[in-house]
């Protein structure tokens, strides 16, 4: 009897535990736990993209749930998924996708926020102030889309090799092929005529380079000169003023003298004038007949020959100067050369220029002594009664060549300024 007991008793035990076993089963393939309560998520998707009742949510990559229910709509599928623990926080700012990964396709939602959750947040997603601007709460609405998925993937290998085998793509392909390799040819030419533009660009920068050179040295040498020139001019600079300066004392002098002998010049003029005509007649009768007499001697045959022997001479010393300017281009090539024969023509120049100031000088001099002497003698001679001729007065006569040198001398005497001195 006791041994019957301790059977049934220990059917009975074992008809339990397959039972709990059942249930328990049953709850770990629902997804069922037992104080473990998540909180819910409705998301909206165009297309489940195999999705189903199980599906693992990923938060972070990191499962944090699965989906509870589908319901399919009109405008789209509302997925019902599970988020535990229920204390878990996620920010309102969300992004899910449906990603499919693997060679089977497994499917997966992935939550991924787009930043972080800065504020502090006191109300869980199960409580009745949840935020939902900030926090995802109890049957909180949101929308997702299909992201990597292999149908689509397919889908898109399915167009390319479509579009790859059309042959109108195969011909615009071959196309490009073919001028791709015109271009590359084109290219290379083109590479080959750059190459030769940069050589004559390196040749022509070497030439400026050389040119560049020549310049700076020749401006050198002119800094040079010119502080030469300046140091000759600072050293002559006391004998160059006190030389003005003494021209200029001279000029005022001449000019006084001139002042002083307009009268006399006028004089003389006025006394000559018609002897002078005269003269000049005679001269002009002398002159053509001197003329008449020249162009008949010319016009001999004998007269000619000369002529011809003198061009013939003349053309002959013409190419002797010639050949004579081609050795003294020869030597004036040399710039000491050209140098020294410039600072001598210079210096005689100077020299010329003074010895022509002193003959003046003592033409004037030697002109003006007989006129001196002259009103000396007049001055010391008894005064002549003029009361019968009032129309008639005594001058000085002096012979006509000394008249005409007085004015000719008096007209080329004229006050030099330091300026034209100096230039």
């Amino acid at each position: 009897m006791r041994s019957r007991t301790v059977r049934e008793g220990s059917v009975g035990l074992f008809i339990l535990a397959g039972l709990g076993l059942f249930v328990g089963l049953i709850f770990w393939i629902r997804g069922i736990s037992v104080g473990n309560r998540g909180y819910k998520v409705v998301i909206d998707f165009a297309n489940v993209a195999g999705m189903e009742v199980g599906t693992v949510v990923r938060y972070r990559g990191v499962t944090v749930g699965k989906i509870s229910k589908t319901r399919p709509g009109p405008n789209g599928v509302e997925v019902e998924v599970e988020i535990s623990p229920a204390d878990l926080l996620i920010p309102s700012d969300v992004t899910v996708e449906a990603n499919q990964s693997g060679l089977l396709g497994s499917t997966a939602i992935d939550i991924t926020p787009r930043r972080q959750l800065t504020a502090e947040v006191d109300a869980k997603p199960l409580d009745a102030q949840c935020n939902n601007a900030l926090i995802l709460c109890d049957d909180t609405r949101l929308s997702g889309r299909v992201g990597v998925s292999v149908d689509e993937l397919i889908r898109s290998s399915m167009m390319f090799a479509n579009a790859y085998s059309n042959p109108a793509f195969v011909a615009d392909v071959q196309a490009v092929t073919r001028n791709s390799a015109r271009a590359a040819a084109e290219i290379a030419a083109l590479s080959r005529e750059f190459k030769g533009v940069a050589t004559v660009v390196k040749q022509q920068v070497s030439t400026l380079s050389t040119s560049t050179r020549n310049v700076d040295r020749t401006v050198t040498k002119l800094g040079l000169t010119a502080d030469q020139v300046n140091g000759l001019l600072s050293t002559n600079r006391s004998n160059l003023v006190s030389t003005l300066d003494n021209i200029n004392v001279i000029t005022t002098q001449l000019r006084t003298t001139v002042t002083n002998l307009d009268p006399i010049v006028t004089q003389v003029q006025q006394g000559q004038l018609l002897r002078n005509l005269e003269i000049l007649s005679a001269n002009s009768a002398q002159a053509s007949a001197n003329l008449r007499d020249v162009s008949t001697a010319l016009n001999s045959p004998s007269n000619l020959t000369v002529l011809q022997q003198t061009l013939d001479s003349a053309r002959a010393t013409f190419q002797n100067v010639q050949k004579i300017t081609s050795d003294m281009d020869e030597l004036t090539g040399d710039p000491a050369f050209r140098l020294n024969l410039r600072n001598l023509v210079n210096n005689l120049s100077g020299l010329v220029s003074s010895s022509q100031q002193l003959q003046q000088q003592a033409q004037l001099a030697q002109i003006l002594t007989p006129i001196a002497q002259a009103t000396a003698d007049s001055s010391n001679s008894p005064p002549t009664n003029l009361t019968n001729s009032p129309s008639h007065s005594v001058e000085p006569s002096l012979p006509a060549t000394q008249k005409a040198a007085i004015t000719k001398e008096l007209s080329r005497q004229e006050p030099l300024s330091k300026e034209a001195l100096s230039n």
